[in-house]
């Protein structure tokens, strides 16, 4: 079975310049959930998408590839039927001229 959650969107800490560590910036989450489903066990996509805001707005990574890496570990332990995990985290507001952002793939 496969989940996906698509713009998931909020504001947050995320950077390592100065204006981004003082005043939160959207940020745009992809993530893609690849599981053995069966009717007693299952993953719920509403708690892995408040799982990941929740997270990142706690946590106010420097870089990307920190918070990527916390995020998957944080999934994985919280839901651990997940067999691969896809994690894409975009900031679509930093630059004027594109959407820039760093995608993590794992297989577990």
């Amino acid at each position: 079975m496969k989940i996906l959650i698509e713009n998931l969107e909020f504001e947050t800490i995320l950077g390592i310049l100065e204006s981004e560590r003082l005043t939160p910036q959207k940020i745009a989450i992809v993530c893609t959930i690849d599981y053995a489903y069966t009717q007693n066990e299952f993953i719920n996509y509403a708690e892995v998408a408040t799982l990941i805001e929740e997270t990142m707005t706690k946590e106010k990574f420097f870089l990307i590839e920190e918070a990527l890496e916390f995020i998957t570990e944080t999934l994985k332990n919280t839901f651990p039927l997940i067999s691969e995990l896809t994690l894409c985290i975009r900031k679509p507001d930093i630059l004027s001229n594109c959407t820039v952002g760093v995608e993590q793939r794992t297989l577990f």
